[in-house]
Parts: structure tokens; sequence; C-alpha cells
């Protein structure tokens, strides 16, 4: 397994993002370009995160994520999050206020599920 702190892979409208450790300013660079790429080419398209030994964020990198959101909040129409703990869990019950994606929580056991789920329209 790569021990990079964000992997992409992409799939039509949807883009997976599998987040690992501690997210810093420096990942930011390579993800939203990519996002932002699916956004011009397809319009609203749907996340899928999976969180996996995820440790949260640093400064720099929290204050990149909400710009983020509020540059991209309306670029998501559907919004998986896959956890392992139960703060992850909460993070999808955060969100929901911020955008108008539609938003589920997967346990860590049910990554094929939330696949199935953010790729039907």
């Amino acid at each position: 397994m790569s021990t990079e702190p964000v992997q992409l892979s992409f799939d039509k409208n949807v883009l997976e993002v599998r987040l690992t450790g501690k997210l810093t300013k420096e990942d930011y660079v390579m993800f939203v370009p990519a996002m932002e790429n699916l956004v011009a080419e397809h319009g609203k398209i749907h996340l899928l995160l999976i969180l996996h030994d995820f440790h949260g964020w640093t400064a720099g990198a929290l204050w990149e994520d909400i710009k983020f959101e509020m540059k991209h909040s309306g670029d998501i129409a559907k919004l998986a999050i896959v956890g392992e703990t139960k703060w992850e869990k909460g993070m999808a019950a955060f969100c929901k206020p911020f955008t108008s994606a539609s938003i589920k929580y997967f346990d860590h056991t049910e990554v094929e599920a939330a696949r199935q789920w953010v790729s039907e329209d």
C-alpha cells in the first residue's frame, strides 16, 4: 500500500479520494486541480472519500479545506464518506448544512456499497 496521504482515481464523473495519515496544505496542490478538471469536464461530480488511518488536518490544510468548501460546495452532487471512527461518521453530519450534495456515511467494511451508491445518478 502506498504511503502517500492522498490517492486519487477517476471513473467518469466519480472522483475517489483515499486519505491516510494527516492532511497537509501541500496535499491540496494535487487534489484541488484534479477535482477542478473533473468539474470542468462533467459539471457536478460525485465524490467518494475513503478515510483510512486518518488523523485529520494540519492548520494549513484546514484553511485550504475551508477555501475548497467555499469554492466547490456546489460542484458536488453526491458525497460518500467511508470511515473507521465515530468522529469520521460525525463529519458526514457536519458537512450537510454546507452543501447541496447528497451525503451518506459508510463503515470501512462497506467500501463497495459506497462505490455503488456514489456511482448512481
